[in-house]
């Protein structure tokens, strides 16, 4: 299953490619770095990508220059530790954030995933809970996931740090950044007005491939 989970995901992003001579580069947002505002402005948008995103591809670089040809960056979050582990794992996680948000996201799911959650959530208000306090209890950096698991059942998840659910046999369908710098530029400490705002910017379309 996991080996299926790495397959899928590598043919839908297809930024997260090997590692090539001139190293892993930072793949493009799906959308004008204005496009998410009021929700979240173009001035996070500039620190969260163009400097911590892009702070992590580029110390992956460093940490693998020597060690990683050819390897996915799926290779390297399942198999790598330490410094290469966070640096993969954190360039992963960031360009599956950027493309689980739109700026014609939010509302409420259609299609198969708003079916799934029904069946697995009893309601998508109960998983709209769930998902919620998931990512506002999380104690200090992370992220909060909806998940697929083996079975087939979705699930809420957090992973601490650069944790990522692939490392669980896990397939990711949409995920949340909890760490400060996500957030503090628009709403300070205020975590749950940013989780407010995520869920109007929410890409249900991207939830619905990652399910299929």
């Amino acid at each position: 299953f996991l080996l299926l989970s790495l397959l899928l995901f590598s043919t839908f992003i297809l930024n997260f490619h090997s590692r090539m001579s001139d190293g892993f580069q930072l793949p493009a947002l799906p959308y004008e770095r204005s496009a998410l505002a009021p929700h979240i402005s173009e001035k996070t948008i500039d620190f969260h990508y163009g400097k911590h995103h892009q702070g992590y591809v580029t110390k992956l670089n460093a940490a693998t220059e020597n060690n990683a040809a050819g390897k996915t960056l799926e290779e390297l979050i399942t198999t790598g530790t330490g410094g290469v582990f966070n640096c993969a794992a954190q360039t992963w996680n960031h360009t599956f954030y950027w493309n689980s948000l739109s700026p014609k996201g939010g509302g409420e799911p259609t299609g198969a995933i708003a079916e799934a959650i029904v069946r697995d959530f009893g309601s998508f208000d109960a998983f709209k809970e769930q998902f919620t306090t998931a990512a506002a209890t999380h104690f200090g950096s992370g992220w909060a996931w909806l998940v697929k698991n083996a079975d087939g059942k979705l699930e809420a998840v957090s992973t601490h740090d650069a944790g990522n659910p692939l490392t669980s046999g896990q397939t990711p369908i949409l995920t949340i950044d909890v760490w400060e710098h996500a957030y503090y530029i628009d709403y300070q400490n205020a975590r749950p007005a940013y989780i407010d705002a995520w869920w109007k910017l929410v890409n249900w379309e991207f939830a619905n491939k990652n399910l299929a």
